[in-house]
């Protein structure tokens, strides 16, 4: 039997994924924010970090699904659904990346790229 056919295979158990989650919205006292996130932090399994101001927030973690569409489904209902529980603001979400475990540790062991490329450029990583 191959192990692509065996229940407990790879497939089964879903890939990592790593997440880029950024909300924005009406300005938060910004200690209350950052208690808000701490709980969402307690409630979340995997979440990396954290970095906001009074209107803004980015989150980053580790997500499991099947499929990059499926975490970046799960990624998109990550702030609404903790948004009761963990006191977060009735932000929206302005952004969303999601890349593979390879592609993150690939980007984490490359140099520092510089922030902007000139628009119309094609520049190798």
């Amino acid at each position: 039997m191959s192990s692509s056919s065996q229940p407990d295979g790879p497939e089964q158990l879903g890939e990592m994924y790593h997440v880029t989650l950024s909300v924005c919205g009406d300005p938060m006292d910004e200690a209350s924010l950052q208690e808000a996130l701490r709980r969402l932090a307690e409630e979340r399994p995997f979440l990396l970090s954290a970095r906001f101001s009074s209107e803004r927030a980015e989150v980053r973690y580790w997500e499991e699904a099947r499929c990059l569409d499926d975490a970046a489904a799960l990624a998109l209902r990550l702030w609404g659904e903790h948004r009761t529980s963990a006191g977060l603001p009735a932000w929206e979400v302005v952004g969303l990346e999601v890349v593979d475990r390879e592609t993150y540790h690939w980007r984490m062991a490359q140099p520092p790229a510089p922030a902007l490329v000139p628009a119309g450029e094609v520049a190798p990583f």
